[in-house]
């Protein structure tokens, strides 16, 4: 029995890996590139990536939040970094300008993360994030995350046809995957990784081309340790502001998840839960800043694998992300799990995030649909949809420095969400209880 038991740990544990790894590996590759870092500075990036990304995971399972939730780069950071790269010739500045302009806020955001921690205000902020922001910002990551998975699994490029073979196959990972985890008995809890095992290896004898990139990641050049690769801080108010305005949002991450958990495990949060929670987010954010990566979060998504895959035990979760940070301190085997193509990848994330859908319903449970808490949850969603559904290209008449925060549907989705649910009277039923101490 024990033996079993180690051999479900260690499987889970890789399970863990694997979903930890492809949340994981194509940030600090697209923000790297945005940025204009030269291979071996990503390839460094994304060493610092694995080891700062299984630390926080193990430090939050243990002593932060206590779940098994993966904390990784912010979605939302992510496409606002992405468009402020982007942005920096409009605002006259170079690309290691608007890096170093970025650092400095990505820091002051992680600091001001950590205070809100640090003295409870995170209790006025669960106040501010009530159901209808959580209802509407799982429900937009839901919808924004498979989207994305979507035109990953089938290769989409713009201005280029999708393959093929690997649209069949990726459809046919996706279609194992459900099969396995509709199933019955433990297997089921292994959906994951039997999708990525089995689509990685046809994959490989069926489809010729390179499934990624090289990134030289077991290589060496740039310091694993090398300090602000995006440029060297100072201060841009306009940049700052909105690393400000973007770091507050994202704390709907922390609470988001938290109170997922909570009614996943069904039990409320532990004392300081919260607290702990923020203080270690705030902290990594600021770290990545200095290294130049993208500011942390709890993924509330996580939710939807934990449903899918039943591991719900801390043990196989803080292994895999100990494992995480051995890829991490050995290039070899980052450059080995770089192989793994991404189409598979994304083909298995999109079948596992589909019962974060049911969570963003799950959350809307205790909001009574008068017209008025009908409306404050229908215009957000349909705000957020409709920007994500709009090129960015389409803003370019605008400022350059709103125009990343505009196009960013996840954002201002959650953004109206916030205003519409504490500025209007909420009528949907009694106000939240925090949960926070």
């Amino acid at each position: 029995m024990k033996r079993s038991s180690q051999l479900e740990t260690f499987l889970g544990s890789l399970q863990w890996l694997f979903f930890i790894f492809a949340n994981t590996v194509v940030v600090p590759l697209s923000v790297g590139a945005a940025f204009g870092l030269s291979g071996e500075e990503i390839a460094a990036a994304m060493q610092r990536s694995f080891l700062l990304t299984g630390a926080a995971c193990s430090l939050q399972a243990l002593i932060g939040h206590r779940y098994p939730l993966l904390e990784g780069h912010s979605g939302m950071w992510w496409g606002m970094l992405l468009g402020l790269a982007g942005s920096a010739p409009s605002l006259g500045l170079s690309l290691t300008g608007m890096g170093g302009a970025v650092a400095l806020g990505i820091i002051a955001s992680g600091l001001l993360t950590f205070l809100i921690g640090a003295t409870g205000f995170s209790g006025v902020l669960a106040r501010l994030f009530g159901p209808v922001v959580t209802c509407v910002y799982l429900f937009l990551l839901a919808l924004q995350l498979t989207l994305i998975f979507f035109k990953g699994m089938i290769g989409y490029v713009p201005g280029h046809p999708v393959r093929a073979d690997v649209l069949v196959l990726s459809v046919c990972v996706a279609i194992l995957v459900i099969i396995v985890q509709s199933g019955k008995g433990a297997v089921r809890n292994y959906a994951v990784l039997i999708g990525i095992a089995a689509g990685w290896i046809v994959y490989s004898l069926w489809i010729a081309e390179p499934a990624a990139t090289d990134t030289g990641t077991g290589e060496g050049g740039a310091s694993l340790l090398g300090l602000f690769p995006w440029g060297t801080p100072h201060l841009e108010w306009g940049v700052f502001l909105t690393a400000m305005v973007t770091g507050l949002l994202n704390a709907s991450n922390n609470l988001a998840a938290i109170r997922g958990a909570d009614e996943l495990y069904g039990r409320r949060p532990e004392p300081g839960s919260y607290r702990r929670s923020f203080m270690l987010t705030g902290g990594f954010t600021s770290i990545a800043g200095a290294f130049g990566l993208v500011p942390y979060a709890p993924f509330t998504s996580t939710l939807g694998f934990l449903q899918t895959t039943g591991l719900l035990k801390r043990a196989p979760f803080i292994l895999g992300s100990a494992l995480f940070i051995v890829v991490g301190l050995v290039p070899p085997l980052g450059a080995h799990l770089s192989a793994m193509p991404m189409t598979v990848a994304q083909a298995v994330l999109f079948v596992a995030y589909w019962p974060l859908f049911g969570s963003a319903l799950r959350a809307a449970q205790g909001i009574t649909l008068t017209n008025g808490a009908v409306l404050r949850l229908a215009g957000p969603v349909i705000v957020g949809v409709s920007l994500m559904n709009v090129p960015a290209e389409a803003f370019l008449s605008l400022p350059a420095l709103i125009r990343p925060m505009l196009s960013n549907g996840l954002l201002m989705g959650v953004l109206v969400a916030v205003i519409s649910e504490n500025v209007f009277v909420r009528g949907s039923g009694p106000a939240p209880e925090s949960g926070v101490r």
